[in-house]
């Protein structure tokens, strides 16, 4: 079965690094972090959200999403934002791709609006109050959508 890489691009807050680390870690896929990060690797409350699993994670942390893309050679890329017009349920998820995500606060970087238009996609939210999910909430829903067609292919 493909394994996923979960990027998540300057992320901010670690709960939410801790519990996506966490969901990695049931998922056997790795988390690859892109500073700058919000927070240092050691803090407390990304330990507490990520709880014993941390240990097993399967972590990577890179300077530039530049370098990411270089040292993990992702198949396909699914970047989740809330500015897409295409739903997460219709966008291509490559079995050995990445899900991508930006920071809790600004979201992607602005660039990649235009360099990965394509590429976007959205979790609906068919609520009339939201804006959006909280970062390990979506990243939950996305990973779980790329899990389960991973299942159906066989």
């Amino acid at each position: 079965m493909g394994a996923m890489d979960i990027v998540l691009v300057h992320p901010e807050i670690p709960h939410n690094t801790g519990a996506i680390g966490r969901l990695c870690v049931g998922l056997d896929w790795p988390l690859c972090l892109v500073r700058p990060l919000g927070f240092t690797l050691d803090a407390r409350h990304l330990r507490r959200a990520g709880l014993d699993y941390w240990a097993h994670l399967r972590l990577f942390v890179f300077d530039s999403f530049e370098a990411y893309l270089e040292a993990r050679r992702p198949e396909g890329l699914c970047f989740l934002s809330t500015h897409a017009t295409r739903s997460l349920y219709e966008a291509p998820l490559p079995a050995r791709g990445a899900l991508v995500f930006g920071s809790e606060s600004s979201g992607l970087p602005p660039d990649f609006y235009v360099r990965y238009a394509a590429d976007l996609a959205a979790i609906p939210m068919p609520g009339a109050h939201a804006r959006s999910l909280n970062l390990a909430n979506a990243v939950s829903v996305a990973a779980y959508e790329a899990y389960r067609r991973t299942l159906t292919r066989g």
